[in-house]
């Protein structure tokens, strides 16, 4: 009886094994279809471990770890392209590539799940998933309690919290419950949307956030050309808005709930040190 596919899928759970189960062989072979599982492959993987990980994870608009994501073979998420490539271990998002994912597992190949993070805490805890599905428990742990000792020391304590709003394209915002707002409450932020009532990803209206007056703005860098999305960032309100507060463009660090995740935090941080000091 071989014990992988328990350990494997214990290991999606978070759920700690017996010695008797972590003595299993690594993954030889890993892809990763998933950009957030890409970026935690390539922090974790035994070197030659990984063969492959998602064309998104080369874009550095998406990807922080864009230019070491060019070492490896990239991939679409399609299951031929996966199969063909002989993994003993396939890593992919929890609600991404559904039809990738279930033909992969009918056709025998191990496919382990991770959700994506909305808390500092799923941060720790997909570390340690990742790692112990490519048998690097011990480098996940430290890497683990690394990013929490940073975490503490980038905390921004003794300042009222700032009214800051994060807007995108569309006026999307996320609200309560979501990695960004608890960003923002670390570094001293109140965030405008979990205030207006918005829970994980939604709208607000752009009159609210003229309303609320944030002292901080959080948009993204406009891509190239054109789009109907990206009007409501140029809109006259929103420029008078951002005219009397400070602006933070989100990267790539934003993205993924992986250590790169501190870039944004000391940005965050430094913002509003900046803006108790202008008062």
């Amino acid at each position: 009886m071989t014990w992988r596919p328990i350990r494997l899928a214990a290991a999606a759970l978070g759920i700690t094994l017996g010695a008797a189960l972590t003595v299993a062989a690594a993954p030889a072979r890993v892809v990763s279809i998933n950009l957030c599982t890409d970026q935690l492959a390539m922090m974790l993987a035994a070197p030659g471990q990984l063969a492959s990980v998602s064309w998104l994870a080369a874009d550095p608009r998406s990807s922080a770890m864009a230019a070491a994501a060019g070492g490896y073979r990239l991939n679409h998420a399609q299951a031929e392209q996966i199969f063909l490539m002989h993994p003993d271990l396939v890593l992919a998002g929890k609600y991404n590539a559904a039809a990738t994912v279930s033909l992969l597992r009918r056709l025998g190949v191990t496919v382990v799940q991770i959700a994506p993070a909305t808390s500092f805490a799923d941060v720790r805890r997909n570390l340690l998933a990742v790692g112990a599905a490519l048998g690097r428990e011990a480098q996940a742990r430290e890497m683990a309690d690394r990013f929490d000792a940073d975490l503490a020391a980038l905390r921004v304590t003794g300042e009222t919290p700032a009214p800051a709003a994060l807007y995108y394209p569309s006026g999307y915002t996320p609200g309560a419950g979501t990695l960004a707002d608890e960003i923002l409450k670390l570094t001293g932020f109140r965030n405008i949307a979990a205030q207006a009532g918005v829970s994980g990803g939604g709208t607000l209206p752009l009159e609210k956030l003229v309303m609320a007056r944030p002292r901080l703005i959080v948009t993204s860098a406009p891509y190239p050309g054109e789009s109907r999305a990206e009007e409501i960032l140029r809109h006259p309100a929103l420029r008078d808005v951002r005219a009397q507060a400070m602006h933070v463009t989100s990267d790539a660090d934003w993205v993924c709930g992986t250590p790169k995740l501190l870039g944004a935090v000391a940005k965050m941080a430094q913002a509003r040190r900046a803006l108790e000091g202008g008062k």
